[in-house]
């Protein structure tokens, strides 16, 4: 995912077609969260107008991540629209403009740019609908993990505290 300036320069005409897939598997390292990652595949196209190098690309894959409940393996499907520009005239871009990159060496690098993208697309809660058991405790002393439709009945009672009864009769007889 790593272009000269001048062969960009020298398709600008026609454009460049990205189809690749991509080791990001160092994520693991970068986010603690991810369990793995396989390679993520890479299309679009490369525009070159102005100067300028425009990228358009979607990055598909799956990255495996915890469930939130169970602590289960999940598999958690990403589709990201990516779209980055780089100057190619050699000047800076302006400091304020966070959409435009420079250069780096004579090279237009798009790899962190992609690594950057899958970070931001981690989800921050991640439910496995499948699987209701996992490496997490279910219960433990004095508690338990309860499904929704058990907490809706327990809800749906009217529990008193036994503790508490007593001053659970005094309302009712104030009304």
């Amino acid at each position: 995912m790593r272009w000269t300036i001048q062969q960009l320069l020298a398709n600008s005409a026609t454009g460049i077609e990205i189809d690749s897939h991509v080791d990001v598997s160092e994520l693991v390292d970068r986010d603690k969260e991810l369990i793995a990652i396989p390679n993520a595949h890479v299309t679009g196209h490369v525009e070159v107008e102005n100067e300028h190098a425009h990228f358009h690309m979607t990055v598909r894959g799956t990255m495996i991540l915890p469930d939130s409940n169970t602590l289960a393996e999940t598999n958690v499907p990403f589709d990201i629209q990516v779209e980055e520009s780089f100057r190619l005239d050699g000047f800076e871009p302006p400091e304020d403009d966070e959409t435009v990159h420079a250069p780096e060496n004579g090279y237009v690098d798009l790899l962190p740019y992609i690594k950057e993208h899958i970070l931001l697309a981690i989800p921050m809660r991640v439910i496995n609908r499948e699987k209701k058991e996992g490496p997490a405790p279910q219960s433990g002393t004095d508690w338990n993990v309860v499904s929704s439709e058990v907490k809706d009945d327990l809800d749906a009672k009217d529990n008193v505290d036994p503790r508490l009864a007593d001053l659970a009769k005094f309302f009712r007889e104030e009304d």
